[in-house]
């Protein structure tokens, strides 16, 4: 048997969606020349292939995933992206276009949302925080290898702190962690596992961080200003609540891929 339907039939007997895809992906990032292979870069595909069998996520093994129309580099500081965040990316672009905006990312992770938009919109600056050091390294690291690092300021903040930044913004866009603590558990192996359990998790209720955002949205969003927000599968409504009691208005809720309202759009 050849290495490439040894990985198929791994694959396969451990359930792992699309095997014959993901064997090529594994062969692709630890392989060049396949199947001309050293015996290390053999080594390489079968440790991916052990860790892929452990459910770990494929893209934290070969470090870089694919979102919008661009690639991330990602490890287990930080959220995989996911295609449902997508739809706030190109809701976010068209609200921009060729102004010259100024945008927050509260809680940046990757930097994959706010990246894709300062990639589509070259007259946008941007601000992204996140408490995590080491997921801000990443993030600096995808705007340094997209070519944006020069339009964008990356500050480790909570959302409270980020109420004492000393400019406003055209645009704030968020996906905070909206998990509910008691679903933790009943989430997907390749999740609760090996994404951060600080960007998951959202307090008791999984608005914690919604909460926060409008108080800090009120100071550092201009007259006229926009949110764009990221929403579990059952939150938009409350979402919505807790910024309407806050004077901003909804102007939109939109459907991801799975029709889930996904995407809170609102105006200060």
């Amino acid at each position: 048997m050849n290495l490439r339907d040894l990985l198929i039939s791994k694959l396969i007997e451990a359930k792992i969606p699309s095997p014959r895809l993901e064997a090529d992906i594994i062969i692709r990032n630890s392989i060049p020349n396949y199947p001309l292979m050293s015996d290390d870069e053999k080594n390489v595909a079968l440790d991916f292939l052990a860790r892929r069998l452990n459910h770990e996520p494929l893209d934290k093994i070969i470090g870089k995933k694919e979102f919008y129309k661009y690639e991330f580099k990602v490890n287990s500081d930080v959220l995989s992206p996911r295609p449902d965040s997508e739809i706030l990316v190109e809701k976010a672009i068209e609200i921009i276009c060729k102004r010259d905006a100024k945008i927050a990312d509260l809680g940046v992770g990757s930097g994959c949302l706010i990246i894709s938009i300062l990639k589509e919109c070259p007259n946008a600056t941007g601000v992204g925080i996140d408490i995590s050091e080491k997921a801000l390294n990443i993030a600096k690291t995808n705007a340094e290898l997209l070519g944006v690092n020069d339009r964008i300021l990356f500050l480790k903040q909570t959302f409270n702190d980020a109420i004492n930044l000393d400019q406003k913004f055209d645009v704030i866009i968020s996906n905070p962690p909206y998990i509910p603590v008691y679903e933790i558990d009943d989430l997907d192996e390749e999740v609760k596992s090996f994404d951060p359990i600080e960007a998951l998790v959202g307090g008791d209720d999984g608005l914690l961080f919604y909460r926060q955002i409008a108080k800090t949205s009120k100071s550092i969003l201009q007259k006229d200003g926009y949110i764009l927000l990221e929403v579990g599968y059952n939150q938009a409504e409350t979402v919505s609540e807790i910024f309407l009691a806050k004077g901003f208005k909804l102007i939109e809720i939109v459907k991801d891929l799975a029709q889930i309202n996904r995407c809170v759009i609102l105006k200060k």
